[in-house]
């Protein structure tokens, strides 16, 4: 099993940063890709940004790319989202996951493991 646990979410004004992390304990080794997902209210959860644990490799959704960056810090087993120029419409509940097979994965079934979440809202 992998626990995970984020923390960093909060209240932000249009155009202002948040860094999100995420910490991963247990049997991290099993760990092959890690992501992060949003659920606004009334929508579906959904794909942001992920980073293979062995290198560099990352992917993100479009709206996300050039104001978020994912990272990882393999020696802490943690993860980050550092997002910059934050829109209302970022405003969501933003989960970790991980994920044990090869692949990206961009969707919620393709991930084994996730955390709690931690709210963001970003205000006009």
């Amino acid at each position: 099993q992998v626990q995970l646990v984020e923390s960093g979410g909060g209240l932000v004004q249009a155009g202002g940063s948040l860094r999100l992390s995420c910490a991963a304990s247990g049997r991290t080794l099993s760990i092959y890709v890690m992501g992060w997902f949003r659920q606004a209210p009334g929508k579906e959860r959904e794909f942001v940004a992920a980073i293979r644990w062995s290198d560099t490799f990352t992917y993100y959704l479009d709206s996300a790319k050039g104001r978020f960056t994912i990272s990882r810090d393999n020696a802490k087993n943690t993860m980050y989202l550092q997002m910059n120029s934050l829109k209302p419409d970022d405003t969501a509940i933003y989960y970790c996951a991980a994920r044990r097979g090869p692949g990206v994965g961009v969707n919620v079934i393709e991930y084994d493991y996730w955390g709690q979440g931690t709210q963001v809202t970003v205000s006009s």
